[in-house]
């Protein structure tokens, strides 16, 4: 699996904007054949960040996923709701072990 959470700090203001487009987007992307799970959470002492935690079936996968156009109008719509440019760190899973790993 190739994971990626993404990092979103919101305007206070947009907060709800965000949540509806953002859900719009994850719902459309769990029907991709190449994401095995698509989370939304919102941090809890602090509303206005967010992470999108992506699970893909493979290293491809998050390029075809840019290339939707649920994607594509999502990424139009928060542009400018967000505080500041959002982040991503990407991660392999350990456990469970699908990789074989030791």
């Amino acid at each position: 699996m190739y994971i990626v959470h993404v990092f979103v700090r919101v305007n206070p203001a947009q907060v709800k904007a965000f949540k509806i487009a953002t859900l719009e987007n994850a719902r459309n992307s769990k029907q991709e054949s190449g994401i095995a799970r698509f989370d939304v959470i919102q941090q809890q002492d602090d509303p206005t960040r967010f992470v999108l935690v992506e699970v893909y079936r493979t290293p491809d996968d998050p390029a075809q996923h840019k290339e939707t156009a649920h994607y594509q109008k999502w990424r139009d719509a928060v542009a400018n709701m967000m505080a500041e440019p959002r982040t991503s760190i990407t991660y392999t899973n350990v456990f469970p072990d699908e990789q074989g790993w030791d």
